[in-house]
């Protein structure tokens, strides 16, 4: 399993538009993520808009992106360091390479 720590740079968090933009880049990536926020609270699909609205996830805030045990390591390494510089940087779509 593999694990982020982010803090969210969007100063909005993952609300809205910025929820949108991270959960396309997480579905897009191929592997399935899950998030949650670091202080409680459950892991949420990140795919899931809802879910991921339902964090109340706010600007500074510290998130945990993981992925499942099952997942090819390299090829989730690979997808949490992509939305972590996403997430951190508040970026409007996924970054090609970290």
């Amino acid at each position: 399993m593999a694990e982020r720590h982010v803090i969210i740079g969007w100063a909005e968090g993952l609300h809205a538009r910025p929820a949108s933009i991270f959960c396309r880049a997480a579905a897009a990536s191929g592997i399935p993520v899950t998030v949650r926020k670091k202080e409680g609270g459950d892991p949420v699909n990140a795919a899931s808009m809802l879910g991921v609205l339902a964090l109340g996830a706010e600007g500074g805030d510290e998130i945990v992106l993981a992925t499942g045990e099952d997942a090819d390591a390299a090829e989730a390494e690979s997808a949490l360091d992509r939305l972590a510089t996403l997430v951190s940087e508040g970026l409007d779509e996924l970054p090609e390479a970290v």
